[in-house]
């Protein structure tokens, strides 16, 4: 059984390669390079699979996983320059694929490993990444 959890965090970031050139960086990352960053109004589902609990009826209590997102993501990304506020990106580019894997690595830290976890993360309406551990 899946169940999922929504949540939504808004960060600006800067896609970028300091070891690059600037022509570099702008060949590869376009706008996303813009030097004054750029942001995004994040979009979250965090999925669990596992059994159902024949106590409660629940895969997990879902109270408890958004409480469990919002500490581990939402009060660690949220309006937050992800480059500079955020040290998870201090040697990591705050790509969407980046960004959905450290929040996998956050959220599977907390949760039981009866579960199993999986992230789709949306940047824009039309862009969305999906991360399913290693």
């Amino acid at each position: 059984m899946k169940v999922c959890r929504k949540a939504n965090f808004n960060a600006a970031h800067r896609l970028y390669r300091p070891d690059w050139s600037d022509e570099k960086n702008n060949e590869v990352f376009g706008k996303c390079n813009n030097y004054n960053f750029h942001g995004h109004n994040y979009k979250l589902e965090v999925w669990i699979d596992g059994p159902i609990d024949p106590e409660t009826g629940y895969v997990i209590d879902l109270k408890i996983l958004k409480g469990i997102i919002k500490e581990e993501v939402i009060e660690r990304f949220d309006h937050r320059n992800l480059n500079i506020d955020c040290p998870e990106f201090k040697n990591l580019i705050p790509t969407a694929e980046h960004i959905s894997m450290v929040c996998y690595n956050l959220l599977r830290a907390k949760l039981d490993s009866k579960y199993d976890l999986s992230i789709k993360l949306w940047e824009t309406e039309n862009n969305v990444v999906v991360y399913e551990g290693v």
